[in-house]
């Protein structure tokens, strides 16, 4: 991890010392684990800090400052999800944080992760289609969908009045496009702060066109 990552860390969130040593644990246990399950990419993996935690970070100050439920979709190697729970210990100690995955070896990874980290969150191993309705305040998904589908998957998730926080490339008004055919939502673009070409959209008020 480099000085410049660390002071990024601090600027964004002003955490703890604590907090910091977990989410450098969690760097370390991703890099450990990739090396026998594909949590993230051969060309990220040694880019961890920038390509994955703070970028994981900046959904997390995207979000209302309190909550009580935020489920995380196709959690994967607990980008954004572990990092949330992470930074909610600390910020919003009350609140439930779910994982879910419905890859077997990656919830495994995910519950191994929370019990090294001593973090407060449940993994759900099943379809996200499959489970029943999560009635949470803030629903989040990484690289999982286009947008057209993650709106699908998310609304019967999200609680009403709750939101949705996506990151997404450089295709992003594309896929607001496309999800505008079907869907109404507000819609919120917030400049990502590890990618000039990328943002993130914070969705309310997600009802079928």
């Amino acid at each position: 991890m480099t000085d410049q990552g660390r002071c990024e860390l601090y600027a964004g969130l002003n955490v703890s010392r604590e907090t910091f040593e977990k989410l450098r644990a969690f760097e370390l246990l991703v890099k450990k684990w990739t090396k026998g399950i594909n949590l993230v990419s051969k060309a990220t993996v040694e880019d961890i800090w920038k390509r994955h935690i703070l970028n994981s970070a900046q959904i997390f100050n995207a979000a209302p400052k309190k909550w009580q439920r935020w489920a995380d979709l196709g959690s994967g190697g607990g980008f954004p999800g572990i990092v949330i729970a992470t930074l909610a210990q600390e910020m919003n100690a009350d609140a439930e944080v779910l994982l879910v995955e419905s890859d077997q070896r990656k919830a495994a990874f995910l519950r191994t992760a929370a019990r090294e980290l001593d973090l407060s969150c449940h993994v759900i191993c099943d379809r996200i289609e499959g489970i029943q309705p999560l009635d949470a305040e803030i629903v989040s998904a990484r690289a999982l969908a286009g947008l057209p589908q993650l709106l699908g998957l998310t609304s019967r998730h999200l609680a009403q009045g709750g939101c949705a926080i996506f990151p997404k490339g450089a295709r992003a008004a594309d896929e607001i496009a496309a999800a505008r055919k079907d869907w109404h939502f507000a819609l919120t673009e917030i400049q990502s702060i590890t990618d000039q070409h990328a943002s993130i959209l914070k969705i309310e008020g997600i009802t079928r066109a």
